[in-house]
């Protein structure tokens, strides 16, 4: 169900052209798959995050895209794609993928049009799954490094991975960014860990990361959000790798809320803090990541309610008293002088304009 080598995807066309997705809100416990009947299935996939990750947020778009297509052509399609850019700020692969596809479309319409634009939706799904390889490949070669250095030491135990949020299997289409070199190392044998933040306030962490490691038999310790620095203190973490829905072209790197305490943390305590980034979502308009990326601010009761499971069914508990108002940025900013490099599908470089730049300089010079 889950098990990356098998083939599996978050979104995908079914032999009746139907489009389908896993609902992200039921797991861990419920692994329900959601048919996308309209492209406005698509746009509330991604608000109400039945699917979320940035690499995933652009592929539901672009098959979002398709479904306007087929259903009502080009004035659809057109109606269709500025509305799905706005569903959600700050994931610059959303923008990606919709202006890839509104390029895919050109002049076209009618059946043309629906059936060019379903190709390039499976494109970027294709892509990315190869996107995710080539990060895991890059990033598998830090892990291998660390398990040698520890070997020459006589040190015992795995390599210690502690990752935020959840940039996996499910995040992308397959293998993830920020646990794709995990997923690699643990096929190759090499003995690794990873400690999962909770990632509060959807929990994407426990509720998703864990999940999927577990599905693929990866050794894992799920832990609350502030235990971060502990272990850490304690030696017990010898890298972080987090993903990334927005890269600045400095280096500057927007994740779920919480990561930049992380960055924080790890360069208190000579950790490595590394962030897995495919090209999609570096965006090469902003220097200035703090100040220019835009951060979405999602309904405050996500952070006053909780969900789970209790005597077998779904359930939504209330953690707060009556008058108490919330705020819940989704996100924060890593600035570039904490973190130790960028792992992209091309290789590693150095969180900076010149080193994004030596990865991808067709892309800089745009």
């Amino acid at each position: 169900m889950l098990a990356c080598r098998d083939g599996f995807r978050t979104i995908w066309a079914d032999p009746d052209g139907r489009i389908l997705i896993i609902d992200q809100r039921k797991l861990p416990h419920d692994y329900t798959v959601v048919e996308l009947e309209t492209w406005r299935d698509g746009e509330r996939a991604i608000a109400d995050m039945l699917v979320r990750g940035a690499p995933l947020i652009g592929a539901t778009a672009a098959w979002s895209l398709h479904l306007a297509a087929a259903a009502g052509g080009r004035r659809e399609f057109e109606r269709a794609a500025p509305a799905l850019a706005e569903s959600r700020p700050t994931a610059v692969n959303l923008r990606w993928a919709v202006e890839r596809m509104q390029a895919a479309a050109g002049a076209l319409d009618g059946e043309a049009l629906a059936a060019a634009l379903a190709d390039e939706a499976e494109n970027i799904c294709d892509e990315d799954v190869d996107i995710s390889l080539g990060i895991g490949r890059h990033g598998l070669e830090i892990i291998r490094q660390l398990a040698e250095k520890k070997r020459a030491a006589n040190q015992s135990g795995p390599v210690n991975v502690l990752t935020h949020c959840n940039a996996g299997a499910l995040a992308t289409l397959n293998y993830g960014t920020a646990t794709a070199p995990v997923y690699l190392a643990h096929e190759e044998g090499i003995p690794v860990h990873v400690w999962v933040d909770e990632t509060r306030p959807r929990n994407q962490g426990s509720q998703l990361t864990a999940y999927e490691l577990a599905h693929n038999g990866v050794p894992h310790t799920l832990i609350v959000d502030n235990a971060g620095g502990h272990i850490m203190q304690h030696g017990m973490v010898d890298l972080v790798i987090t993903g990334t829905d927005r890269t600045a072209r400095s280096g500057d790197v927007a994740n779920k809320i919480g990561t930049y305490l992380k960055a924080l943390a790890a360069a208190d305590n000579n950790v490595p803090f590394y962030v897995a980034l495919p090209s999609t979502s570096i965006d090469w308009t902003i220097d200035d990541g703090v100040r220019d990326i835009p951060i979405e601010e999602r309904n405050p009761a996500e952070v006053t309610d909780v969900y789970g499971v209790s005597g077998g069914h779904r359930t939504t508990v209330t953690t707060t008293g009556e008058g108490t108002p919330a705020a819940n940025y989704a996100f924060d900013v890593t600035p570039a002088r904490y973190v130790t490099g960028l792992i992209t599908e091309r290789g590693l470089c150095e969180a900076s304009t010149a080193g994004l730049r030596g990865l991808f300089p067709e892309q800089a010079e745009r």
